[in-house]
């Protein structure tokens, strides 16, 4: 079933969407029976973060439509801004 971001950002206003940006780089880590994604986007020093069931497809130089939420993760006691993304598709 495909989600429709206008329905997902009226539902949860938190919730940004945003069409083809540039992906700089992907990264892709096991996590017990997760992958944790970490994508860095052209102008923007913010991580997005994602996980998924198995590996997703190389995204670094492909263009992407991202639907999103700001968050913070904390690392050693600092706290860092990261963006969890709740949709992702090729742009």
């Amino acid at each position: 079933m495909q989600s429709d971001p206008k329905k997902l950002v009226e539902k949860n206003r938190e919730l940004i969407h945003s069409e083809l940006m540039k992906v700089v780089s992907h990264v892709q880590r096991d996590s017990a029976e997760w992958v944790l994604h970490t994508l860095m986007i052209e102008g923007c020093d913010v991580p997005f973060k994602f996980k998924r069931k198995g590996n997703y497809q190389n995204l670094k130089g492909a263009r992407v439509n991202l639907t999103y939420y700001v968050d913070q993760e904390s690392v050693a006691g600092i706290p860092f801004e990261v963006m969890k993304v709740v949709r992702i598709k090729r742009g």
